[in-house]
């Protein structure tokens, strides 16, 4: 919304031009999301303590991670909630791709969700099966797939990174790839994190490794 409202403006001060970069915009959203958690996550974690809803641990894991037993859970949807809320402020909302990349974030959300709300009310480790999740994560990356190769203007050229050269054309297996890709990345982080669920540190890592690439 900052861009379409503050970028016009760059007529009367040349200093809102500014907003036309996406490197701008997209170190204004990282700060705005910092400052976002800052002052909403403490009294989230308390409202989530209040409701005694709490992380449940596999028992088949090590001893060290029982102790994680209890902490506050769902805070991936302060997460998805600070993602959102900080791309429609900072991203230009007139390309389509913005929404697409939030359709499809809050469709995984759902699904975390949903496999957290299981956890709690059976107060069981396991949530969602392993089948249904992946079933689920199948059917959204596949629908954004199509979205993308539906698209007149789409190219299905691969861009590799640091090949500038290198741009195979992928054609309708684009949209396999694609499904590939999301579901392969989604898993690759709840498995490297799946004892407790606490995944902040993998997404960290592989959040600053997509940014690179971006």
């Amino acid at each position: 919304m900052l861009y379409h409202f503050l970028y016009p403006l760059n007529t009367l001060f040349a200093g809102f031009n500014v907003f036309r970069y996406i490197t701008f915009r997209t170190i204004g959203a990282a700060v705005t999301a910092f400052l976002f958690f800052v002052l909403v996550a403490p009294a989230f974690i308390r409202f989530i303590r209040n409701l005694h809803i709490g992380q449940v641990v596999r028992n088949d894991g090590p001893e060290t991670h029982f102790k994680k037993e209890g902490i506050p859970t769902m805070g991936g949807m302060l997460l998805i909630f600070t993602i959102i809320n900080t791309t429609l402020l900072w991203a230009n909302l007139t390309n389509r791709y913005v929404w697409v990349i939030l359709g499809v974030t809050l469709w995984f959300g759902l699904i975390g969700a949903i496999d957290d709300f299981r956890k709690i009310t059976i107060n069981n480790s396991k949530g969602l099966s392993a089948r249904g999740k992946l079933l689920l994560q199948v059917v959204g990356a596949l629908l954004l797939g199509v979205i993308l190769y539906s698209h007149p203007n789409f190219d299905g050229h691969l861009s590799v990174p640091f090949f500038k050269a290198l741009k195979p054309d992928l054609g309708w297996f684009y949209v396999i790839f694609a499904v590939f890709v999301i579901v392969g990345s989604s898993n690759a982080v709840n498995l490297t994190d799946g004892l407790d669920g606490l995944a902040a540190g993998p997404i960290i890592i592989t959040g600053s490794v997509y940014l690179v690439f971006s």
